[in-house]
């Protein structure tokens, strides 16, 4: 028998009086939790949720065949839920999948996803599309074959995507080209949060803005060792930007505060040609292997940001770029780093998600750079 389970509340509803005494009658159900411990399971009980539901993960690793998807959208006072049971280690592996599958897509709004890594993608792992009121919290994106974690779509609407993991992840049939830690592209939405997250060793960007029309905020995030060519591809093309915050000739002021951008193949930050006004408040670029900051055409406002070390120097800015309390602007000097060994950033996060403790790149500064937590 399958271990499939439902288990369904009843909220008490309209107490009449009458002849024999009180009645007590249901006004509504709510939607059942479902713990599922098969692929089979799993696959049912995504595509037939709804507001309200559930869905509890038993841990193991699970390998769906055919993409993973829902078009029910919960409420925000009812979202569905997608998580692992308890404390248990869930993996969803998209090695069995098609050619140029995803391993989830939502065209949802109001879930909650939390607490399971989807790997081995043939194609993007987690595809948010037109989504409103999604939070996404402790999930892994790894060595996918495009971008780890995706939100597109007019109507991206105030989604949180909070302590991701995203990396490894390489689109072989483009030469690493597209492949990026998190892409927020070819569409529009206010209110949408990236917070905590680690995009890190994609072929391509840490984080890519690309058509993108409506601002996205971006705090306390590290994105290191994108663009490097570790897959032996004599026909690489990975970018390799820690923070690529435009392109296709949008105009948008994305805000990032609080976020860091180390040893990768690009430049750390750049507009990539958006020329609207950016805000980059306490961030830190460093040896980097073009730019720290690149924004040559934007009317960007640079703020307390900390540059070392990157192989084309700290900034490039055209006229329009508003540059203030940052280290190379005249008499703001350059505070030490307490450490710049990187290896305590690969460290597991802490039992609340929350991004490693460590001393690289802090300077114990309050004015300065990011403050790498």
């Amino acid at each position: 028998m399958s271990r499939l389970s439902r288990r369904t509340a009843l909220t008490l509803g309209t107490v009449l009086a009458s002849g024999a005494g009180l009645a007590v009658l249901p006004t509504q159900a709510q939607a059942a939790t479902v713990v599922v411990d098969t692929t089979a399971e799993l696959t049912s009980a995504i595509s037939s949720a709804t507001a309200g539901t559930v869905i509890q993960v038993r841990g193991g690793t699970y390998y769906p065949t055919a993409t993973l998807q829902s078009t029910t959208n919960g409420t925000s006072s009812s979202p569905v839920t997608l998580t692992a049971y308890g404390s248990e280690t869930v993996k969803i592996d998209g090695s069995s999948l098609p050619s140029g599958s995803w391993i989830f897509k939502l065209t949802a709004d109001y879930w909650n996803v939390s607490n399971m890594t989807f790997q081995n993608s043939p194609d993007s792992a987690v595809v948010c599309q037109s989504c409103t009121g999604t939070n996404w919290n402790n999930v892994k994106t790894i060595n996918g074959g495009d971008s780890g974690f995706t939100l597109t779509g007019d109507g991206t609407v105030n989604n949180t995507v909070k302590n991701l993991d995203s990396y490894g992840n390489y689109d072989a049939a483009t030469h690493g080209e597209n492949a990026d830690g998190i892409a927020i592209k070819f569409g529009s939405g206010s209110g949408n949060l990236v917070t905590g997250a680690r995009l890190y060793n994609n072929s391509d960007d840490g984080i890519d803005f690309w058509s993108f029309s409506t601002p996205v905020t971006v705090e306390h995030t590290w994105s290191f060792g994108n663009g490097v060519n570790r897959w032996s591809d004599s026909a690489f093309a990975g970018d390799g930007n820690g923070y690529k915050l435009g392109g296709d000739g949008e105009v948008v002021a994305h805000v990032i505060n609080n976020a860091a951008a180390w040893g990768n193949a690009g430049n750390g930050f750049t507009e990539n040609s958006n020329t609207g006004a950016l805000v980059l408040n306490r961030t830190t670029a460093y040896a980097n292997s073009k730019w720290g900051y690149y924004f040559a055409t934007s009317s960007a406002k640079l703020g307390k940001n900390l540059a070392v070390s990157n192989g084309g120097g700290s900034v490039t800015k055209g006229s329009a770029v508003t540059s203030a309390g940052n280290n190379w602007d005249s008499g703001i000097s350059t505070p030490s780093f307490i450490s710049t060994d990187a290896s305590s950033t690969y460290n597991a996060r802490s039992t609340s998600g929350t991004l490693p403790s460590t001393t690289f790149l802090t300077t114990g500064s309050t004015t300065i750079g990011a403050t790498m937590n």
